[in-house]
This record gives C-alpha cells, structure tokens and sequence, in this order.
C-alpha cells in the first residue's frame, strides 16, 4: 500500500533522524524527496448548500446534526462520534474537541487526538444552534458523558453498518455518490475560507500544524469565486 509504505519511510526518517542528533549516525541517509507523501487520487469536489441540504434531509433525525457539524464545523468522523454531552458550550456556541475514536477489530478506542493543534475549540455558526438544541432534546441522554451522536441501540457509530447504509443512501439522493463524510470536512473548510478566514484562522479551526492545508482551501475557495464570477456574466448572455 503506497500510503503504509510512506507513513513507515517518514518513521523511519524520524528514527535515524534522532540517530543523528544523539550523535549515533554521521547523517540521516533517508533523504529521497517525496517518499513519505502520497498522492491524492481522490480529487475532492465540496458540497453545495443546496446538495447539503438534500443530505440532510434524507438522514433520519438522530444523525441529521452530525451532518451538520461535519460540514459547518469542518469536524472528522472520529472526532464527531466520541462528542459527548459535556462537549458542548451552548452558551457561547461552541464545541470543544479533544478525543476521538478508531475502530480496533471491530472495537472502538477512545484516544488523544494526533496533535496538540486537534484539541480545540470550534465556533457553531448561530443558525446551527436551533438544531443543536433540538438534538439534545431528542436524541441525547442527560449524563455529561453520554454520547452526542449513536444508534438507534444506543451504541458508538462506526463507519460500517447501518450509518453507512443511510449515508450512501443520502449521498445518492443528492446526486453526490462520489462524496465521501470526510468530504464534508472539506466543504466546511471551502466555506470557511470563502468568509474570509485568514490562513491561522483557517488552521485553529480544523486543527492543522502546518499551513499547507490552509492554503489549499484559500486556493480551492478562490477558484470558486472565479466560477461564480463567470456564472454572473453567462446571465448575460441570456438576458432578454
């Protein structure tokens, strides 16, 4: 797999790396450009509102919220499905992200995010409060801990099983089988960048160490507006 072969090259350089500063190793002999990155294959087309809209509506209720903070808030599928209760700030619209869950042999793990930069705090847009509340009231148990999104057993979500099922259902009502959940991360980031969020902005909000993602989202968001500008001009064209 090209993706395991460059995670254990970019190890491997982080080894021997420390190999040399401990005074063990003359240089590091990992220095081939681009071994520990992958391409992507997967070129990502956000979602419009009218398409995000179409998916939620086709979700049943209790994961209709969870759609909506995946595309807001720009949040991962692990770090949704361990929100608990005590998460949440509803006082000052906000929340708080500092665990997340992976999927070991068919169990989930509760763990620490990658990176310091992931625990954070992430601003709900104000027309997201309503549902929130609304969630909270249907759908969520009154403990700190209990869980902010589950089954209808009452169970984590995983990425399998039912969830999926009406995902895809969802996706294809919208005419987005292409569209992957964590493609809603990108659209939220598209839509952050298109209301001017600087690239610091960009990055406290999904969490990033580096710049680079930012940037793409600006580049991605910019490429937008030229769309909507040329779309503009069309209306001329067809102006009686």
């Amino acid at each position: 797999m090209p993706t395991a072969r460059a995670h254990a090259y970019a190890l491997l350089r982080t080894i021997l790396g420390s190999a040399v500063l401990d005074g063990l190793l003359p240089a590091n002999p990992c220095h081939i450009r681009g071994a520990s990155g992958t391409p992507r294959r997967h070129r990502i087309e956000p979602a419009s509102l009218p398409q995000l809209e179409m998916i939620i509506d086709s979700m049943p209720e209790r994961y209709r919220l969870m759609i909506l903070l995946a595309s807001w808030c720009a949040l991962r599928f692990g770090e949704l499905t361990e929100l608990r209760r005590g998460d949440l700030d509803l006082g000052h619209a906000r929340v708080r992200v500092t665990r997340g869950v992976t999927w070991i042999d068919g169990k989930p793990t509760i763990g620490a995010l990658k990176s310091n930069a992931g625990i954070r705090d992430v601003a709900i847009p104000p027309h997201l409060m309503p549902a929130v509340r609304q969630h909270l009231q249907d759908h969520v148990g009154w403990g700190k801990d209990a869980l902010l999104f589950s089954t209808a057993k009452g169970e984590q979500i995983g990425r399998g099983g039912a969830f999926q099922k009406h995902w895809e259902r969802a996706r294809k009502a919208a005419g987005r089988d292409d569209l992957r959940f964590h493609d809603l991360r990108h659209t939220g980031a598209v839509m952050a960048a298109q209301s001017g969020a600087t690239i610091a902005e960009l990055m406290g909000r999904l969490g990033h160490t580096t710049p680079a993602m930012a940037i793409r989202y600006q580049h991605i968001a910019q490429g937008r507006d030229d769309e909507i500008a040329r779309r503009m001009s069309e209306m001329i064209k067809v102006a009686p």
